[in-house]
């Protein structure tokens, strides 16, 4: 599987992406935005995924990349291409598929509960995830659900923890990737975010040095990424009927 990432900062890495491709054997490819906007042919991969940043989508006169990107997007959703949105890219496909992004009530960050929202039977990203579960948060953005978009995921300081849109398409606003180092490199980047004075947003030493959150994170970033392996597979075999099942 060819996969395209378009990474927004250096520091903000792929965390647990990376060696879940290696182990796979995936080609991956990616754009640096903050270097260069230059996207590839739809033809060229076969999923793709949007990382996070510091910036908001609604930035564009301070960020005038993020038109292109915006187009860019869009037309690998129209394409039907499989695609995986992890914080302010969660907040790029809402805001692609007509909704708004704005500031949440309340900063978000540090480990925090994600609820699954209730869908008929468990949508297929739900499926083998426990009712509530542990999520790294970094955020003070929130975005409004799309027309057409199935809520998956919910917490209590933001409504809008995740969706899935036309099968395919999964925007999840919590950060599933990341890794000691990720988290490391947010913190010490980032380090006037945790004077925000919300109860939702924890000191340094709350969020530091919790390898088994780390852990049960990794297996989250893994299950979503067997589940877009299994629809590519689906889509390559031709035996794909929309009910996303996978044996």
């Amino acid at each position: 599987m060819r996969v395209h990432c378009l990474q927004h900062l250096e520091f903000e890495t792929l965390g647990t992406i990376l060696p879940w491709m290696q182990v796979k054997g995936h080609v991956l490819s990616r754009t640096l935005l903050c270097t260069k906007a230059e996207f590839p042919h739809n033809d060229d991969f076969d999923m793709l995924i949007i990382m996070g940043g510091l910036m908001s989508v609604y930035q564009e006169s301070d960020y005038p990349w993020l038109i292109k990107e915006k187009e860019f997007v869009r037309s690998a959703i129209e394409a039907d291409k499989p695609v995986l949105g992890i914080c302010f890219g969660a907040q790029m496909i809402a805001e692609v598929l007509g909704s708004s992004v704005c500031r949440n009530d309340l900063k978000e960050i540090g480990w925090h509960r994600v609820e699954l929202a209730p869908v008929p039977g468990k949508d297929y990203f739900q499926q083998g995830l426990n009712q509530s579960f542990t999520a790294f948060q970094w955020h003070g953005d929130t975005y409004g659900l799309p027309a057409g978009a199935k809520r998956l995921f919910t917490s209590e300081a933001c409504r809008e923890q995740g969706f899935v849109y036309k099968d395919t398409v999964l925007a999840v606003q919590f950060h599933p990737e990341v890794d000691e180092q990720s988290i490391s490199n947010l913190i010490t980047h980032c380090r006037a975010d945790l004077q925000g004075g919300s109860r939702y947003v924890q000191e340094e030493a709350e969020i530091r040095n919790r390898p088994e959150l780390v852990e049960s994170s990794a297996k989250l970033m893994f299950s979503i990424l067997d589940r877009f392996e299994c629809l590519h597979r689906s889509f390559t075999a031709g035996s794909y009927a929309g009910d996303r099942r996978c044996h």
